[in-house]
């Protein structure tokens, strides 16, 4: 596919391949992104690479919130919302119409619909901006079909906020946004003066929201969230209530041919919660609107009931999982850190706390000793004579009988970058050793250079000058 140069305004930011996906997702779901003009099939026919003073978002004029653009329907609250290029107009309840309408007859894809705060303004300002500047001074075009015969072909016009303006207004209509739920949620959060009936047994609430919200959660085991996660709460309770009156299941959202059946499923199959899959319900948590893209869900799988009425915590029922922590030397498994450690001292006179207390190990040493004892155990190498066996069993009597299971070879073999990785993954004993500030200042005292990972981001350069290239090679030399 052939691909003229970008708009000079904005650079090309993206990849062909994550372009090309994100436009497919657009044309389905109205999701696309954008940085110059792409051609489906992939070539970019002698396109030049973007001049470095291209290539800075830069912004060449203040941006402000559309406060009248003009037209017949642009006012604050307005009902309808006008087509980018046309007079056309459709219910703001029906945005899906309106994009569907520019994708057909203007060949206009909006990327991320979902996360645009405002939908109403975000086509307004554009409206108004699109008529003082040519659109592809802000859109990328894609040119479907290519290959095809040129009747065939098409172009399309991609607006997202790889464009740093777009990025701009939606990040202020994000403000906005958050500022006016914000404001509401303090209103209700304060409100006095709440008349609410609980949906399952019709007692009258008086006050603060949250003396409703809290009796259906401890009464009916029906918990939405947190007074304070909820905005809009009369709406939110008002839908709950209407579905319920219609004879629908919360949850699995099926109707019923009576109440007394819906009450029967709705409790026997524990749905008396709300369809997680429901967007319906995403305006009315707080917390869609301070991150955009998270879902409410996440909410509600926290379970806020034991904080309802700001009891203390409790942890009388609060059960701990087991350590499982594995012996240095053989199978051995216990419960507790304590138990393995006098487990050693006592089987295999390997005392690690001793050891650590008398070489004046840090954490990092610590971490490093052990991996190399796993290491050579895992070998069946004993660490004090440099013997192999063919088995650990044969390793570990003889350690025992020769007393090397205590004959700790010099710091400077096993101090080695090298041990800093686990010799095995889930190695419990690893997460238990000691961190504390005295062994971060012994850390300093003794100059240790901390790890630090390496950049993957240039993976070719990454397998030349690895160093672990010359550990590889310095164990090879070894074995």
């Amino acid at each position: 596919m052939s691909a003229p140069s970008p708009p000079h305004d904005h650079p090309r930011p993206t990849t062909i391949p994550l372009l090309l996906s994100r436009v497919m997702a657009a044309l389905e779901t109205q999701g696309a992104a954008a940085g110059g003009e792409e051609d489906c099939s992939g070539n970019r026919g002698g396109v030049e690479g973007v001049r470095d003073e291209d290539s800075k978002d830069c912004i060449l004029e203040p941006l402000s919130l559309p406060e009248n653009p003009g037209g017949t329907t642009t006012s604050e609250g307005c009902p309808s919302v006008p087509c980018i290029f046309c007079e056309e107009h459709f219910p703001v309840a029906e945005q899906d119409k309106l994009l569907k309408h520019m994708i057909i007859e203007h060949k206009m894809v909006i990327a991320d619909v979902k996360l645009v705060a405002d939908f109403q303004r975000y086509i307004l300002y554009w409206r108004k901006r699109f008529t003082e500047q040519p659109i592809t001074d802000f859109c990328s075009v894609i040119r479907i079909n290519s290959t095809g015969p040129l009747e065939e072909q098409d172009n399309y016009f991609l607006l997202c906020d790889v464009l740093p303006e777009d990025r701009v207004l939606r990040e202020e209509l994000q403000k906005q946004r958050l500022k006016e739920i914000l404001e509401q949620q303090q209103q209700e959060r304060t409100d006095t003066n709440f008349h609410g009936i609980c949906m399952f047994c019709s007692a009258e609430f008086l006050g603060n929201r949250s003396v409703l919200l809290n009796h259906m959660a401890r009464e009916h085991a029906f918990n939405i969230g947190l007074p304070d996660n909820i905005v809009n709460c009369n709406e939110f309770l008002r839908i709950l209530q209407e579905k319920l009156d219609n004879l629908q299941c919360l949850y699995c959202e099926k109707t019923f041919r009576d109440k007394n059946t819906l009450k029967d499923h709705m409790r026997k199959k524990q749905h008396r919660r709300i369809n997680p899959k429901n967007r319906e319900y995403d305006r009315f948590y707080v917390i869609n609107y301070l991150e955009l893209g998270k879902s409410w869900e996440e909410v509600q799988l926290e379970d806020d009931r034991e904080l309802l009425d700001h009891q203390e915590d409790d942890w009388s029922d609060w059960e701990e999982h087991p350590v499982s922590a594995v012996c240095l030397f053989c199978e051995k498994q216990t419960e507790t850190i304590e138990k393995l450690y006098v487990h050693m001292e006592d089987a295999h006179e390997f005392d690690l706390l001793k050891i650590k207390t008398e070489l004046g190990l840090n954490f990092y040493q610590q971490v490093k000793l052990i991996n190399f004892i796993r290491r050579e155990v895992h070998q069946c190498r004993c660490y004090g004579c440099h013997m192999k066996f063919k088995s650990k069993a044969d390793l570990r009597t003889h350690m025992e009988k020769a007393k090397h299971i205590s004959l700790l070879p010099e710091k400077k073999t096993w101090d080695q970058l090298q041990y800093y990785f686990p010799t095995y993954e889930n190695d419990t004993l690893l997460c238990t050793l000691s961190d504390s500030e005295s062994d971060l200042t012994a850390q300093e005292q003794n100059g240790n250079i901390p790890i630090i990972s390496e950049d993957t981001s240039k993976l070719h350069a990454l397998k030349q000058s690895s160093i672990l290239n010359k550990l590889l090679l310095e164990e090879c030399l070894k074995n």
